[in-house]
């Protein structure tokens, strides 16, 4: 099974054209898709739905949105009509499987007063995989400060491994007298997750997340933390580019897109690459395969 993560920043590439068909032509073929930066009702954008438009390029999938950042877009016509739009920007999920429930979990948030700050969120996906429900979450973590990441690294943990206890988005085993549709899903043990989390290997923020390596043993693969699929295929911590700076004259390469998966997923992890071709955006689609 092929997963794929992608911050798409709106659809804006390195050479200042903004198309999703590349965007959608990079992801192709993963069985599970996860995007960061996509958007509704920007005016700028000509895209103007982002996610029914990646989802009419990418008919076979089915597909969740999530959007952490939701603001008034409304219009009135001549005759005071409303036309009701939110301006949104967030998270996405698509599968080859139906996604059985989820859940837009919106991450610790700190307010400023000189740089914009935007909502972020954590989306949560539960696939019908063949071989079992299958937990995945599409995330992206603060730009701006490590001390709001650790705030969201904290949270996210914390929910990640609760889910099993917590339940999905509805739980009991009572038949609902609303709707069919409203049944308790499975939450399965194991989970994945990807998205930009705005961090680089080795800070004390992705430390948060894999655990302190042993002086003597190295980094161990236990319950309580994530593993980097990437690490875990047999590549160098440091190594590996998925962001580039698109400012004038900066030379600024680092890897902030991660997979990571549980630690009882350690085992199934095959290999993990970035696709340094794709021109769609400032950051790599970062790829990583399962035996599932």
């Amino acid at each position: 099974m092929k997963l794929v993560t992608y911050n798409i920043q709106y659809s804006l590439g390195k050479d200042g054209n903004y198309e999703l068909d590349r965007i959608v032509e990079a992801v192709h073929g993963a069985d599970i898709i996860a995007l960061q930066e996509v958007t509704r009702n920007f005016g700028q954008f000509p895209d103007a739905d982002q996610p029914a438009r990646i989802a009419e390029l990418l008919p076979d999938y089915y597909w969740v949105y999530g959007p952490p950042v939701d603001l008034d877009a409304s219009e009135r016509d001549g005759n005071g009509r409303v036309f009701n739009k939110r301006a949104q920007f967030g998270n996405m999920l698509l599968a080859k499987w139906p996604i059985l429930s989820s859940r837009l979990l919106l991450l610790p948030f700190m307010r400023t007063y000189d740089k914009a700050n935007f909502q972020n969120g954590m989306l949560e996906g539960i696939i019908d995989f063949p071989a079992g429900p299958l937990r995945v979450y599409s995330t992206h973590l603060n730009h701006l400060s490590a001390a709001e990441r650790i705030a969201q690294i904290d949270f996210m943990l914390s929910k990640l491994f609760d889910a099993p206890r917590e339940g999905g988005s509805i739980s009991g085993s009572e038949v609902s007298k609303i709707a069919s549709e409203l049944r308790e899903v499975p939450v399965p043990v194991e989970f994945v997750v990807l998205g930009d989390c705005n961090l680089t290997p080795g800070s004390a923020e992705y430390t948060r997340i894999v655990g302190e390596a042993d002086y003597y043993y190295g980094s161990r693969i236990v319950a309580q933390h994530l593993v980097d699929t990437w690490v875990q295929s047999g590549n160098p911590q440091d190594s590996g580019v998925t962001w580039f700076d698109m400012t004038e004259n900066s030379n600024n390469e680092l890897r902030l897109d991660y997979g990571f998966v549980s630690a009882g997923l350690a085992s199934r992890v095959k290999r993990a690459w970035i696709d340094n071709e794709a021109i769609g955006s400032d950051h790599q689609p970062t790829w990583f395969e399962l035996d599932l």
